[in-house]
């Protein structure tokens, strides 16, 4: 098993709380959106399973539609707490997965993605955290978030870079349909 390199069969990947009324005033939101929902297209190619968190849904909203529509299965875990891993619902589905690597994205980077991150490491997880999937409402906080996860050992990396890590070669099954996905 590769120390730094996501194995696939041990993939999964957390889409983080990337909600109606949450996502309005994240820095440059409507580029992420764009990215997350393309994100979303890509590990579905690769047949990454995926979780999706929502804070308080009842207040806060659902998935952006955006999102909503490009996933598969659109069946969101409901949490109040910051970190994932405090949700016992969010432990059980992860538990049960039987993955060790996660993909995490979403927002905030520097709250809930953050909190995940580090208790998600605590637990002997591997994360790899895709930068290019992660906001908060000031940049300043998204660059300390990811930081403080890169100081903890978080892998920081792109959601590309993590396509290619997955395929591992220009022979994999899903290499062409990804390729095209990506331009």
């Amino acid at each position: 098993m590769s120390r730094y390199m996501l194995e696939p069969e041990y993939t999964l990947a957390v889409l983080v709380d990337y909600q109606e009324k949450v996502c309005r005033p994240i820095w440059k939101t409507e580029e992420l959106e764009q990215k997350l929902v393309h994100a979303v297209k890509g590990l579905q190619i690769l047949e990454v399973p995926l979780l999706v968190t929502e804070q308080y849904p009842k207040g806060l909203g659902q998935t952006t539609e955006p999102l909503r529509k490009a996933l598969e299965n659109y069946e969101p875990l409901e949490k109040v707490t910051f970190s994932c891993m405090r949700d016992p619902v969010f432990r059980k589905k992860l538990v049960e997965s039987g993955k060790k690597d996660i993909i995490l994205m979403g927002i905030e980077a520097h709250v809930c993605v953050q909190q995940t991150a580090l208790e998600l490491m605590e637990e002997g997880y591997r994360v790899f955290l895709a930068a290019d999937l992660v906001s908060s409402r000031n940049p300043y906080d998204r660059e300390m978030g990811i930081e403080r996860m890169r100081d903890a050992g978080c892998v920081i990396t792109t959601i590309e870079s993590l396509y290619f890590e997955l395929m591992g070669s220009s022979k994999a099954d899903h290499f062409r349909e990804i390729s095209l996905h990506i331009r």
